[in-house]
């Protein structure tokens, strides 16, 4: 039998590099989550109302510090010893730390879909090695990853093209989902979702607009497209201070449930 898929809020953004505000995030999205504002069944009819298939087990209680990075790896990997998760950041740094205990509680590493406007492969970003324009140059090289492949990126400069082409990292732009399914990976998948990865008609509440992106059905397509299995999800770089009539807190509950649907019917029996 499955075990319910958790979720776990990381409220931390002191890696941000641009605005703060993604430490509300959490709290943001599970308030529309619970609102009444729809119903809980994904577009399967996959109902999370059902604690067999969903459970909430709040927040990680982090401080904004250096000691927030083992707080999120030992959360991590309590986690993936029990099953499956999704996360909920926070800035886009929380997915270092999620995936060292997810490596840590399941070996070998996993096949990481990245979707995001931009690489996240930065050496280090003004200094900082934890910097949320990161992580991925700190995954791939601790080796942490299978493979990386990058959905909607389309901010590439000279720095993050040498990493992409130092790591192997498949980078497939908006304009390039046609041959998608001979891009993806097969074989155990952990799925990041930065929200500025969508156009910011759908998902204007973010700390970095970059027009040109990904719309809330074509995300949707990707998680369902996936080979798999998914067995780990974040959602990350919501931003409440800036967001329009709870719109993209809306978007991030939609994948929210689409998600933890698509990872609850992977497991093995």
């Amino acid at each position: 039998m499955s075990s319910a898929v958790k979720l776990i809020g990381l409220p931390t953004d002191r890696n941000s590099s641009h605005l703060r505000g993604p430490a509300k995030a959490p709290a943001a999205i599970r308030a529309l989550l619970m609102s009444g504002m729809s119903n809980l069944c994904a577009q399967n009819g996959i109902d999370l109302e059902n604690p067999d298939i969903f459970v909430d087990e709040g927040d990680i209680d982090l401080c904004e510090d250096t000691g927030d990075f083992a707080k999120i790896v030992e959360a991590s990997r309590q986690a993936f010893e029990r099953g499956a998760a999704v996360f909920l950041g926070g800035d886009h740094f929380v997915t270092w730390p999620i995936l060292e205990g997810l490596v840590s509680a399941r070996t070998p590493p996993p096949h990481l879909v990245h979707i995001d406007a931009h690489p996240d492969l930065y050496p280090d970003f003004e200094g900082n090695l934890q910097s949320h324009a990161s992580p991925m140059a700190r995954l791939s090289e601790n080796g942490r990853l299978r493979s990386l492949t990058q959905i909607g990126i389309r901010t590439v400069n000279a720095v993050q093209q040498k990493q992409i082409d130092r790591y192997g990292v498949t980078v497939i732009a908006p304009s390039e989902l046609a041959n998608l399914a001979d891009l993806l990976p097969t074989g155990p998948t952990y799925i990041t979702i930065d929200l500025d990865g969508l156009d910011p008609a759908f998902a204007p509440g973010v700390s970095h607009h970059e027009p040109g992106g990904l719309s809330v059905r074509e995300v949707l397509d990707i998680i369902k497209k996936l080979p798999g299995p998914i067995i780990g999800a974040d959602i990350v770089e919501l931003n409440p201070v800036r967001d329009i009539n709870h719109m993209t807190a809306a978007v991030a509950v939609k994948l929210l449930k689409e998600l933890v649907a698509r990872i609850y019917g992977d497991q093995p029996a």
